[in-house]
């Protein structure tokens, strides 16, 4: 009889597990702080204003680069960040961004692309999201920060959910 707890609890672990598919690669340094400390008491909130703009869209799924730019807009307000929505249909390059942060006084911009945003075919029809994010200073170029993530999910959630739990993920500090 303990054999056969064993191994449900086996198969348990191994089906959780199967449910997290979520691939995060980032940088060793995370989103600007937005707090600094003043004394041992008190914290003051800097403010830090990034200029947001359109993700490339490198998938067959129109305006995927908007969408995701749109939640990581979400997120970046929810956390305290200035963002300066420039994201339109046309994503500019990268140093015509640099330019535009810089003429509009951010101190960081972030650009980036999305390399899927789908439903997998099959029976089950699960939601799939690629996307890479980068945090550059406008004066210098630079890169700040950077991530890159793939998740999917079952087939009862939907790509917004998805894309907002990987992003949600990938600027945690």
């Amino acid at each position: 009889m303990k054999w056969l707890y064993s191994a449900a609890f086996i198969v348990l672990v191994m089906y959780i597990s199967g449910c997290s598919t979520a691939t995060i690669v980032t940088t060793k340094k995370s989103l600007p702080k937005l707090y600094e400390d003043v004394n041992s008491t008190h914290e003051e909130k800097r403010d830090v204003i990034i200029t947001l703009f359109g993700l490339n869209n490198y998938t067959d799924t129109p305006r995927a680069g908007m969408r995701a730019s749109n939640i990581i807009e979400g997120i970046l307000v929810a956390k305290g960040y200035t963002i300066i929505n420039n994201a339109d249909d046309k994503v500019p390059s990268l140093d015509k961004a640099r330019k535009i942060a810089k003429e509009n006084g951010s101190k960081y911009f972030l650009y980036g692309g999305v390399t899927e945003w789908r439903y997998k075919t099959g029976i089950d029809g699960e939601p799939a999201v690629s996307l890479q994010c980068s945090l550059y200073k406008s004066k210098s170029g630079e890169v700040y920060w950077s991530a890159t993530g793939s998740d999917s999910d079952w087939g009862n959630a939907s790509i917004g959910t998805t894309a907002q739990e990987l992003l949600s993920e990938m600027m945690s500090d």
